[in-house]
């Protein structure tokens, strides 16, 4: 599917062609960092703000007015799709997502609609606004939350720093697990789709704790369901698989046949691009935490690692993670300055 954008520096870095300069988007960049974000926050909820399609692109659009940025992403949460399937979704200040009702038992497993997609109507309806007022100049990046991620959140009931609850079900309960990560994947699929039909130009799948597993489990409880989306999903615009320890868990994420893999800090950019097969570019990588430290030293490290990727094709500049909360706004907005006006 070929559209004109005025701007299409990321779609073709996504499919591995050669540009002029690496393309930069950055992971929550329509977020807390930004006092005009906080000026829309302060009148709504957050999920008031995601499921009302004139708001959600009113956040979408403020890195596109404010940054620059060559890429839009969906103002959205990957949580939706378990919002959606039942979970009593809340957010609250301070802690972050909560479920009332966690999935810890084959009855609450089989409570979960799979079959409810139209629950998520006002994603393609914010799809459609947001393409209005971009108005073909920049694509728009598309995105679902991965099921393991998705899984990790409904058992345990919210964030959690070891999984405990999640990883007891892995192990002592692995077909139940498995129940509940096929729903997911499955209104997953329809829903990457949906966004593919409202107008998205790409789309990330986001397996943000997917760095809490083993290699072993990694495989039969994130990979196995991931690889099936992406088997399953429109490939007419390019896809995105982000991993949290994508350098780790990189060879088995090629299985599924990603356009770009998106990658953590850990690793040696240039090292891993040329471990993967041709056609499959690399997202990332710098440490979000550079964005604290003094201009100099974000300017720096950018260019270290764009001289580090020379020559490459297929290489979109993001954070290995997402931008936080307390990120000097002027520090992010000079970031992108430097990388637009680098060269090859």
């Amino acid at each position: 599917m070929s559209k004109i954008l005025q701007n299409d520096l990321f779609i073709r870095a996504a499919n591995s062609q050669q540009t002029e300069r690496p393309p930069v988007w950055m992971m929550r960049q329509a977020g807390r960092f930004m006092p005009e974000y906080w000026e829309i926050k302060n009148k709504y909820s957050f999920l008031e703000m995601c499921k009302t399609p004139e708001i959600a692109a009113d956040v979408t659009m403020l890195p596109v007015n404010l940054l620059g940025i060559d890429a839009a992403i969906l103002f959205s949460d990957i949580l939706v799709t378990a919002e959606a399937m039942g979970g009593n979704l809340s957010f609250e200040q301070g802690v972050g997502p909560r479920f009332s009702n966690p999935v810890r038992t084959k009855a609450d497993a089989d409570a979960l609609n799979a079959d409810s997609l139209d629950k998520l109507q006002y994603v393609a309806d914010a799809i459609k606004e947001i393409q209005h007022r971009l108005a073909g100049k920049l694509p728009l990046i598309g995105f679902a939350g991965a099921p393991f991620t998705i899984l990790s959140y409904l058992v345990e009931g919210g964030s959690t720093r070891d999984f405990k609850k999640t990883k007891l079900m892995l192990n002592n309960e692995p077909e139940l697990a498995h129940s509940i990560l096929q729903k997911i994947a499955d209104l997953t699929i329809n829903y990457l789709n949906m966004q593919v039909d409202a107008g998205v130009d790409a789309l990330q799948l986001f397996d943000s704790w997917a760095n809490a597993l083993s290699w072993n489990d990694y495989k039969e409880f994130s990979h196995r369901y991931n690889k099936y989306i992406l088997d399953n999903i429109k490939r007419t615009v390019p896809v995105i698989s982000f991993s949290k320890a994508a350098s780790v868990f990189a060879p088995l994420m090629i299985e599924s046949k990603p356009d770009v893999i998106s990658v953590d800090w850990n690793a040696d950019l240039k090292n891993l691009k040329q471990s993967l097969p041709e056609g499959i570019a690399v997202q990332g990588n710098l440490d979000p935490i550079v964005m604290y430290a003094d201009k100099a030293v974000i300017k720096k490290k950018i260019l270290e690692l764009f001289e580090r990727m020379r020559g490459e094709k297929g290489f979109i500049f993001n954070l290995g993670h997402g931008i936080m909360p307390d990120m000097p706004f002027d520090h992010v907005k000079y970031a992108v300055e430097v990388i637009k006006e680098f060269r090859y």
